[in-house]
């Protein structure tokens, strides 16, 4: 006998248009009823027929994202706090990822249009080579920058606010004793390696710190480690030194243990995301920690809005960061 979805919503105690809504996605019923009402369709052995609820609603309770390195361990959990935050209206991701290559990317953008998703979450993989593919498929498809934006596409964006987050780990280093800093980061490709590059100067200068040149790479272990030979060569080691991300700061961690210079006792290191492993590593890092279930819930809401319609300037939400202080700016 065949399950339908008027047998679901009598075995949740729900209305048929809740349940059909609980399962769609196509209207947020809350998550207490669509937990209640996704029970029931597995209890019972329900499949719904996504096509036609496509045909019908205009929706496919899809939500494509694109990241440009999922292998960076920042996008795995903001990945899964954007599922998490999707999960309450019923709606699934299909997430892709762009290789690092502006090219990858486009091709992953517009696959993910084409299989009619009701909107893109996208880390475009370069501030400037990005922009024309996501404004191609922005005038397809609701479209909602995550961390990383493009400089000529008015889309909406929600990130960290970069310049808060250094301003944390430069008043943090001079509470700890520190007297010259250097920036250890990514290039002008990615606009947080442009933002964090503009507040890394003001946020030193306003704790009375001095800087040094800056070191610009790329987001990565390896560039860590080989900044942190270039740190060695260029002179005498700065106090601190403030990784651009937590994959660089654990490279230059490694780099200079290599060399036979001591985190915290010779040098102190901060990173910037708490990543997973920051806080596992020798020692554990000191760094800033970006709020994922927050930027998570507000790249779904303007999806939402978007999807509404009406005409509207960009959104540009920037959230606070915090500081989390470990063992690597920590004296004994």
């Amino acid at each position: 006998m065949r399950v339908t979805i008027r047998d679901v919503a009598q075995r949740a105690g729900v209305s048929v248009s809740t349940a059909s809504r609980a399962l769609s996605g196509a209207r947020p019923v809350g998550t207490e009823l669509t937990t209640r009402v996704t029970a029931a369709a597995r209890a019972l052995g329900y499949r719904q027929n996504r096509l036609a609820s496509a045909l019908r609603t205009q929706r496919t309770g899809t939500v494509g994202m694109v990241v440009p390195q999922i292998s960076n361990p920042f996008f795995p959990a903001l990945v899964e706090a954007i599922e998490r935050s999707l999960s309450g209206s019923g709606r699934q991701l299909l997430l892709c990822d762009a290789q690092r290559d502006p090219a990858v990317e486009a091709v992953r953008l517009q696959a993910l249009a084409d299989r009619q998703v009701d909107g893109l979450i996208v880390a475009p993989v370069s501030a400037v080579a990005s922009a024309d593919a996501l404004a191609a498929v922005a005038a397809e498809v609701p479209v909602v920058q995550v961390d990383r934006y493009v400089t000529d596409a008015d889309l909406d964006w929600v990130g960290v606010d970069d310049a808060a987050g250094l301003r944390l780990i430069a008043g943090h280093l001079a509470d700890v004793g520190a007297r010259t800093v250097v920036l250890v980061s990514a290039g002008s490709e990615s606009s947080t390696g442009r933002s964090r590059l503009a507040g890394f100067g003001p946020a030193a200068a306003r704790h009375r710190l001095t800087t040094a040149e800056p070191l610009l790479g790329e987001y990565g272990i390896d560039w860590g480690v080989r900044a942190a030979d270039l740190l060695r060569a260029r002179g005498p080691l700065p106090d601190a030194i403030v990784g651009g991300n937590d994959e660089i700061a654990l490279g230059v961690v490694r780099g200079l243990r290599a060399a036979g210079v001591r985190v915290p006792d010779d040098v102190l290191v901060t990173g910037f995301d708490d990543a997973g492993f920051a806080a596992l590593a020798d020692p554990a890092l000191t760094t800033v920690r970006q709020p994922h279930a927050l930027i998570a819930d507000e790249c779904v809401r303007l999806l939402d809005l978007a999807r509404a319609g009406g005409e509207q300037a960009p959104r540009r939400i920037a959230l606070a960061p915090t500081l989390v202080v470990r063992a690597s700016t920590t004296r004994s």
